[in-house]
C-alpha cells in the first residue's frame, strides 16, 4: 500500500498536467479563431486611416495575415509558447508590458473583497443554517438575496455618492489620491504592500481608504453567495444522523457544528471560494469602471471598446490561464482538507 500511494499520486498529477495542457492547447486555439472572425482589422490599427496602399501591404505581410491559416495558427502558436503576445494598439506598450502593470491592482481587489465575502459569507451562512426559519435566518436571507438582486454597478455607485460624496469616509476613484500618485516605488504593483515596504503610511492609509470601499462592493456579491451556499451545506449536514448522535451523546453545540459539521463541508466551499477568488481575478469589469480602478478589467473594457484584438485575444487567453491554475491550486488542497480524495 505504500508503494501504490505515491504512485497513485504521480499518476493523478500527470494526468492533471495533461488536461491542463490539452485544455490550454483548446483555449489558444480558439482564442485565435475567434481572432479571425472578428470584424477588426488590425493592420489599420497598426498603420492608421491615413496610411497608403503600400504601406498597408507591408504591414499586412510583415503580420503573416497573407499566410495560409494554418501557418498563421503555427506562428500565433509559437509566439504564445515563447510569451510574446504582441502589442496593444492602444498603449504602443507590449501587451505583456501591460498585463504586468495592471493586474497586481486586479490581484489586489480581487483578495480583499475575497476575504470580506468569505470572512463574512461562510460565518452567516453557518448561522442561518443554525438559527432556520428564526428571525436572525430571515435577516440573512433577505441580505444575501439583496446581493443577488441588486445590480453591481448600481451598488457602486450608490455607495461612491453615500460613503464619498455625502459623508466623506472614503476615498474616490483610483487608488490613491492624485497628490500621492508616484511617491512609492512599485516593487510587487500592490499599492497597500508598495508603501509599507516604502515605510510611507501617509500612501498607505490613503490606499487603505481608495480600495476599501470598492473592495467592500465586490466582497458583498460574493458574500451573498457564499452565505447561500454556506448555509445550504450545513442544513444537510445537521439533519444527518451522525449529528443526531452527537448531540444525543451532550456535545456542547459548538462542538457539533464547528467539530463535526462544518469540516464536512470545507472541500465544497473551498471549491466556491476559489471558483469565486478566479471570478474576480478575471477581471470585475463594472467595479473597476465606476472606481477608475487601472486593473484588468479596465484594461479588458478599454482595449474591447477600442477593437484591440490583440490584446483582447490575450486577455481571453490570461482568463483561462487564471481558471485552469486556481483548479490546479484546489485540488490540491483538497488533499489537505480531506486526506481521503487522496486515495
Amino acid at each position: 500500500m505504500t508503494l501504490k500511494k505515491p504512485a497513485g499520486r504521480a499518476s493523478r498529477a500527470l494526468r492533471f498536467v495533461s488536461s491542463a495542457i490539452v485544455t490550454l492547447l483548446m483555449l489558444v486555439t480558439l482564442t485565435f479563431f475567434l481572432g479571425q472572425v472578428m470584424p477588426v482589422d488590425p493592420v489599420a490599427h497598426i498603420v492608421g486611416p491615413d496610411a497608403d496602399y503600400e504601406t498597408y501591404m507591408a504591414t499586412y505581410q510583415r503580420l503573416g495575415l497573407d499566410q495560409p491559416i494554418w501557418v498563421q495558427y503555427k506562428l500565433y502558436l509559437g509566439r504564445i509558447l515563447t510569451g510574446d503576445f504582441g502589442t496593444a494598439f492602444l498603449t504602443g506598450n507590449a501587451v505583456r508590458d501591460d498585463i504586468l502593470r495592471v493586474f497586481p491592482a486586479t490581484i489586489e481587489l480581487g483578495t480583499l473583497a475575497v476575504i470580506i465575502g468569505a470572512g463574512l459569507g461562510i460565518p452567516l451562512g453557518v448561522l442561518a443554517a443554525v438559527r432556520r426559519d428564526k428571525p436572525t435566518d430571515h435577516i440573512i436571507r433577505v441580505l444575501t438575496l439583496l446581493g443577488h438582486s441588486v445590480p453591481i454597478f448600481w451598488l457602486g455607485m450608490m455607495s461612491l455618492i453615500l460613503f464619498y460624496s455625502k459623508l466623506h469616509w472614503v476615498g474616490g476613484s483610483g487608488r490613491v489620491a492624485i497628490y500621492y500618485e508616484g511617491m512609492v516605488p512599485t516593487r510587487t504593483g500592490m499599492m497597500l504592500i508598495d508603501s509599507l515596504l516604502a515605510g510611507d503610511f501617509d500612501v498607505f492609509w490613503s490606499a487603505v481608504r481608495h480600495i476599501v470601499l470598492p473592495a467592500a462592493v465586490l466582497g458583498y456579491a460574493s458574500m451573498a453567495a457564499l452565505c447561500r451556499m454556506t448555509r445550504s451545506f450545513m442544513l444537510e449536514q445537521l439533519g444527518q444522523e451522525y449529528i443526531i448522535t452527537a448531540r444525543v451523546k451532550g456535545l456542547s453545540a459548538w462542538r457539533v457544528i464547528w467539530g463535526h459539521a462544518f469540516p464536512n463541508i470545507r472541500v465544497q466551499l473551498l471549491t466556491i471560494v476559489a471558483l469565486t477568488y478566479a471570478a474576480m481575478l478575471e477581471g470585475a469589469l463594472l467595479i473597476e469602471t465606476i472606481f477608475s480602478w487601472p486593473g484588468f478589467g479596465q484594461y479588458l473594457t478599454h482595449n474591447l471598446l477600442m477593437g484591440d484584438l490583440n490584446a483582447m485575444m490575450v486577455c481571453v487567453l490570461i482568463v483561462g490561464v487564471i481558471f485552469i491554475t486556481i483548479n490546479m491550486i484546489t485540488d490540491l488542497l483538497y488533499e489537505v482538507f480531506d486526506p481521503r480524495t487522496a486515495r
